[in-house]
């Protein structure tokens, strides 16, 4: 499967919702993890406040951002570590290839980094004559299925397990005949052990960048990262600007929070982190340790007033909670950010001419911002966005000229009256047992859902009847 372009999104969101078992493959893993998130937060009664501090955290960060930075680049240096700068995705994936052919890699494990799907890594090792083997077990099925990340914590939820089964059978060297689950991971562990053990690089993301020690912190539930760190000879960081917390005390409320909203678990399996290259008496780990440090449209968010997007601590809470993400899935979107998240954070990397109607793709229900572990408040965001796409003429001339009408009719109240009665009228006329499945100019509704038929009467209508209704009781009385 090839990545869908986010221009494209009305296209990708069409097909998507054509797809007979999409839906119900999504809302397999989302509701689940609905269930247990809402189980940890329960279990957990300080949340409320560790939200709090979580936001308290990151919204200092953010103001002392250039602090930080430089406190973390002297401590990363005192470790060992070799620190890059790239301003841009394309600069910070030529920092890490001209890293790997100048220690003539040929075997590349990666640890799953949303990061180094952003800036392109993977597309750039596939291209290059390096072997590239991706180490997290969803990574690894969608990596043989060719497809991109459907999600950003779990990116194979979009594949049943039939197509896990048929994967490995046609890849694996030494598959598994059976279809149960533990022997399904036994058959990718088998496939993978070998290739862990004798790669020249590791490459791997980051969930937390601690100033004051120049550690990197990698949460994982299947230790993939610490054997993409630990046998390598070499190992790379990529990073963006916004991970960095002071200290390790400001760490745990954001691991706490983390495992919570991610998997509705109260810790994960593996958390490490990771100090600079290997020393004198260490019994294992890289002997050169280089990290990338990413800022690709971050700084720009700063400017542009979106300085709460860069609370994100990437759980995909507000995906799985997203009543849109559960129809369409993550590839609809177009962008490695699908969702709410992604629908902010991809008009700064991508552009918001390119990204705008990803905008759209909101109810602006609030859920999002409900469950979001440092309260980022995605629909106003969101709002904010649309604004500017509007501002900017991004929009298409028809839905400029529908909301001028609508502006029009709704500064003349008889007027918006008159049409809004007309409207039921005409809505009564196609409705069939309480919905409408076709009608004239409302085909990017009915083509994938009935809609529902209106009431007989229209809002105002019932007001100023039961309005009157109760003025004559009262003058009865």
């Amino acid at each position: 499967m090839q990545a869908n372009k986010p221009q494209n999104f009305y296209k990708n969101v069409s097909e998507a919702l054509a797809q007979p078992n999409l839906k119900a493959i999504i809302r397999r893993t989302t509701d689940k993890a609905d269930a247990k998130r809402a189980e940890a937060v329960s279990n957990f009664p300080g949340f409320e406040n560790a939200r709090t501090q979580g936001q308290k955290i990151k919204d200092h960060v953010i103001k002392h951002m250039d602090h930080y930075l430089a406190e973390f680049e002297k401590n990363a240096k005192a470790q060992g570590a070799i620190v890059h700068w790239a301003s841009t995705g394309e600069e910070a994936t030529k920092i890490v290839m001209d890293i790997c052919k100048q220690h003539e890699a040929k075997k590349i494990t990666r640890s799953k980094s949303m990061l180094g799907e952003e800036i392109g890594l993977s597309h750039a090792l596939d291209h290059s004559d390096m072997e590239r083997i991706e180490t997290d077990l969803a990574e690894h099925i969608i990596q043989l299925a060719g497809d991109p990340p459907s999600h950003i914590v779990w990116p194979a939820m979009h594949r049943s397990r039939e197509d896990v089964v048929k994967l490995f059978r046609s890849n694996h060297k030494s598959p598994t005949q059976s279809e149960e689950i533990i022997d399904l991971v036994r058959s990718a562990r088998r496939d993978l052990r070998t290739k862990f053990l004798t790669s020249d690089i590791g490459i791997s993301g980051s969930n937390f960048l601690l100033a004051d020690s120049g550690s990197s912190c990698t949460v994982t539930n299947e230790g993939n990262a610490e054997l993409t760190i630990t046998p390598p000879k070499v190992h790379i960081v990529t990073a963006g600007i916004e991970k960095l917390v002071p200290s390790m005390a400001h760490a745990v409320p954001l691991l706490r929070l983390l495992t919570r909203s991610a998997t509705g678990a109260e810790i994960t399996q593996y958390i490490t982190f990771h100090n600079g290259a290997k020393r004198e008496g260490d019994a294992d780990g890289p002997e050169v340790s280089h990290i990338v440090l990413v800022d690709n449209g971050r700084t720009k968010m700063l400017a542009d007033g979106m300085e709460e997007m860069l609370r994100c601590i990437r759980c995909g809470a507000c995906m799985n909670h997203c009543v849109v993400y559960k129809h369409i899935g993550g590839h609809a979107y177009g962008s490695v950010y699908p969702g709410p998240m992604g629908s902010v954070l991809t008009p700064h990397i991508e552009g918001l001419e390119v990204a705008n109607k990803q905008t759209h793709a909101c109810t602006l229900n609030g859920r999002c911002e409900e469950v979001c572990p440092v309260n980022i408040p995605l629909p106003k965001l969101l709002r904010a966005l649309r604004a500017k796409s509007w501002s900017k003429k991004y929009e298409p001339i028809t839905n400029r000229f529908v909301v001028s009408a609508y502006a029009m009719l709704a500064s003349r109240p008889k007027l918006f009256q008159l049409s809004s009665s007309m409207g039921v009228v005409m809505m009564k006329l196609f409705s069939r047992k309480g919905w409408i499945q076709s009608m004239p100019f409302t085909s990017g509704w009915t083509s994938n859902r009935d809609l529902i038929a209106p009431e007989s009467k229209t809002f105002m209508q019932q007001y100023k009847k039961q309005r009157k209704s109760s003025n004559t009781a009262e003058k009865q009385q």
